[in-house]
C-alpha cells in the first residue's frame, strides 16, 4: 500500500505562483507513475502533470509552459508541482496520483483557488 499526502494549496491571485507538495509513504518502491491531477467544480478530473516511469513528464495542454513537476530523483517519496502564471481556470482540487503495476492511489486533495 501507498499513502499520499498533499500540501501547499490555498488562495493565490491571478498571475501569481504556488507550489504543491505530495509526500508518499508505504511501499513507494512499487510506484511506476507519479504526478498530479485536478478537478474543477462540475468538471471531470484531468491530467496536470505526470511522470510515467523514468520518462520525462507529460503535461496537460492547459498548463504547458506554466507548471513544472519535479520529484525526489527516482525514490518516488515526493512529487512537487510549481504553478506559475496561474489563471482563474486553474482553480480546483489538486490530487496527488501514484500507480503501481496493479493499483492506483490518490491523495485526499488540496484546494487551489485563483482569484483576485
Amino acid at each position: 500500500q501507498v499513502q499520499l499526502v498533499e500540501s501547499g494549496g490555498g488562495l493565490v491571485q491571478p498571475g501569481g505562483s504556488l507550489r504543491l507538495s505530495c509526500t508518499a509513504s508505504g511501499y513507494t518502491v512499487s510506484i511506476i507513475n507519479f504526478g498530479w491531477y485536478r478537478q474543477a467544480p462540475d468538471k471531470q478530473r484531468e491530467l496536470v502533470a505526470l511522470f510515467r516511469g523514468s520518462s520525462d513528464p507529460n503535461y496537460g495542454d492547459s498548463v504547458k509552459g506554466r507548471f513544472t513537476v519535479s520529484r525526489d530523483g527516482h525514490a518516488n517519496t515526493a512529487v512537487y508541482l510549481q504553478m506559475n502564471s496561474v489563471k482563474p481556470e486553474d482553480t480546483g482540487v489538486y490530487y496527488c496520483y501514484a500507480r503501481s503495476r496493479e493499483i492506483t492511489y490518490w491523495g485526499q486533495g488540496t484546494q487551489v483557488t485563483v482569484s483576485s
